[in-house]
């Protein structure tokens, strides 16, 4: 098995066993991160209806570097979710380590107003 087939099988692990715990319902939905080679995208989710709230994603940001563009996407997220009365939410890293845009998106979120 070559490294990115080792890396990639090392992450489909961590987010089963993050989705096993974590699931998000009508008063407390699922802020799920997906991190693909073109951008980072974040939704908000109720797991129990099957519903998407409301996304974003980096592509929508006119920030320079991905820090910021991820930043900025955080704080959209939360400016989403707080315009559907949205204020506490489950965090789902889908996988991924939490530093670099993952982190970024988190504490902008935070900072936005969205508990957890």
């Amino acid at each position: 098995m070559d490294q990115t087939k080792a890396t990639k099988a090392r992450k489909v692990r961590r987010h089963a066993r993050i989705r096993s715990k974590v699931s998000g319902t009508g008063t407390r939905p699922r802020l799920s991160i997906y991190k693909s080679t073109k951008g980072v995208y974040a939704q908000v989710i109720d797991d129990e209806k099957r519903v998407t709230l409301c996304a974003t994603d980096t592509r929508k940001s006119s920030a320079k570097t991905p820090l910021e563009r991820a930043k900025e996407t955080g704080a959209q997220i939360a400016k989403l979710a707080q315009e559907k009365k949205i204020t506490e939410v489950v965090f789902d890293r889908g996988g991924y380590e939490y530093k670099g845009k993952i982190q970024a998106i988190a504490e902008a979120a935070r900072e936005g107003g969205l508990k957890f």
